[in-house]
Formats: C-alpha cells, sequence, structure tokens
C-alpha cells in the first residue's frame, strides 16, 4: 500500500443537510436492535475470489449476524490526515494493490453508499466545543480492506455500504475515544467492521501455512486481553516487547482493531472467528462484540 498515494488528492467537499436529508436518515436508519460490531482479519485481497478457510469463515459470519440497513467500514487501507468519511451514493470498487491476477481486478462490488449513514457520523462526532470533527469526502470509494471481506460475506452486495478514514497521526486512545462516539450507529441497524489485522508483518512473510512464535505469541496475548476486558493493554501494544515489535512494525492494520473495541457496551460478549495465522506473520483473527 502507498499510503501517500491514499493522502494525496482526495477531493472534499462539504455536504447540505436539511430537513428533507433528515426524514430520510430516519427511514433509511430507522432505529432497530442492537448490531454487533466485527473485527475482520483481512490479510490477501485474494481470499475475495479464493474459496479457502478464511473466505468460508466469512461467508458463515454473514449468515451468523442480523442483516444490516448499511455497513460502515473502518480500513487499513484508508490512512489521512485529518478523518473524513465517505458519502458517495455509488462508492468505486478501488483496486488498491498491484502484482494479482487478472480476475482479481476484475472483481466489482457495486453496493450503494449511504450518504445518510456519514451525515450521522458526521453529527456524532464532535469536538469539546460541540464542533463536528468529520469532514465529508464524496469521492471516496471501497477500497480492498472493505470489499475484499463484503464479497463473501455479503455476495449480494446488497447492502449500503461506506467508510471512516483512520487519522493516522493521531494516539491509539484517539481512535479507541472516537469509536464511543458511534454507538448509536448500533441501534440504527448499521454493522460497524474494523478491517486490519492483528499481525501484520509483510516483511516476515514465508509460505507455510502457519505463525512464527512470536506472531503467535502476540496474537494469543491480545486474545486473553479482550476476553478479560483489559482494553489497556490492547491500547499500549508495544508493552509486549520483542512480539509487539515485530507483529506490529507499523499500526495500520492493528487501529480497526481499536475502533471495533471500542464500540462494546457492558452486554456484549466477545468470540472469535478464523483464529489462524498464516505466511508467518499475517493473524486472520476475527473479533465478534453482540449482545448475549
Amino acid at each position: 500500500m502507498n499510503r501517500r498515494k491514499f493522502l494525496a488528492g482526495l477531493g472534499l467537499s462539504m455536504m447540505p443537510w436539511g430537513t428533507g436529508a433528515l426524514a430520510n436518515l430516519k427511514q433509511s436508519l430507522p432505529h432497530s436492535d442492537t448490531m454487533p460490531v466485527l473485527f475482520i482479519g483481512h490479510g490477501s485481497p485474494m481470499n475475495a475470489i479464493e474459496d479457502n478457510r478464511f473466505s468460508q469463515g466469512w461467508k458463515v459470519l454473514g449468515k451468523q449476524i442480523p442483516e444490516p440497513a448499511a455497513i460502515l467500514c473502518i480500513s487499513a487501507h484508508w490512512l489521512t490526515r485529518g478523518s473524513f468519511v465517505s458519502t458517495a451514493s455509488s462508492p468505486e470498487t478501488i483496486h488498491d494493490f498491484g502484482g494479482f491476477p487478472q480476475a482479481l481486478f476484475d472483481t466489482q462490488y457495486p453496493a450503494a453508499g449511504s450518504p445518510e449513514g456519514a451525515e450521522l457520523v458526521r453529527d456524532l462526532v464532535r469536538d469539546k466545543q460541540g464542533e463536528r470533527t468529520i469532514v465529508a469526502d464524496e469521492s471516496r470509494g471501497l477500497d480492498h480492506g472493505t470489499w475484499s471481506v463484503l464479497v463473501p460475506m455479503f455476495p449480494k452486495a446488497n447492502i449500503p455500504v461506506f467508510q471512516l478514514s483512520i487519522n493516522y497521526y493521531q494516539p491509539m486512545e484517539y481512535h479507541y475515544q472516537l469509536a464511543k462516539q458511534l454507538s448509536e450507529l448500533r441501534n440504527r441497524g448499521v454493522l460497524i467492521i474494523g478491517s486490519g489485522n492483528i499481525v501484520h508483518n509483510l516483511r516476515e512473510l514465508q509460505q507455510a501455512d502457519q505463525g512464527y512464535d512470536w506472531a503467535n505469541e502476540f496474537d494469543e496475548a491480545i486474545k486473553d486481553r479482550l476476553l478479560a476486558g483489559d482494553y489497556q493493554s490492547v491500547l499500549n501494544y508495544w508493552k509486549f516487547g520483542r512480539a509487539a515489535e515485530l507483529s506490529v512494525p507499523t499500526p495500520d492494520h492493528y487501529i480497526p482493531l481499536l475502533y471495533a473495541m471500542g464500540l462494546q457496551r457492558p452486554k456484549d460478549k466477545v468470540r472469535f472467528a478464523n483464529e489462524w495465522l498464516t505466511k508467518g506473520a499475517i493473524s486472520m483473527r476475527s473479533v465478534i462484540w453482540e449482545e448475549s
């Protein structure tokens, strides 16, 4: 991923919202039962078109959860200075990678966007002075951190999808606290997905379909802390020493976990899916928070 490519050339605009838009919001995202929250270890974009144990796990997960009114994804592949939400009504499928078969570049995920959901995000997230802090981006499409997992989970592409960027220049606590402001979305039928990897070190990849000892150590340590509700340890992951240094050489793929974690409620239980490591240094672990 070329981070500078994502940060450059953003076409940004502010959207005017009036009474009609608010009425559309109530119609498209009515109050509902509490939706679960997911963190998905997405790994290679090839998982979108391969029938393997990872994509099979996502298919099962898509059938286990209630059908969403919309999907909000926080992907490791939209890194920005500042915070943005996609407002496109028909977001394009972004093929933000190279060196893969043509079949992957031919893959499209033609889901509609959710301008109403984006407006609700902008309304919910405010600073201490009560001012909005999320900027509307009407040109942003869906990157592979989003569509590669949605192709198996919701293959009909009949659910509106929008994305929230990661402000890459903020500390870990910032992302965790921002997520808490999004809690109302769970009662509007919005499925919130953080898409990244707990362990993600492309420089240490190998062919074996398993993990290095340090990768397994870190992945299990984070699992244990999530089960214990010890979120400060998850936020301060670098304190796990060498295993953390190798597992999270840069935090881009780790940060989406913090958004999902920040949306947990007292009645939620945590469970896991796709509990495997692959290529030595990629954790495919998914985490699900849902009301018991």
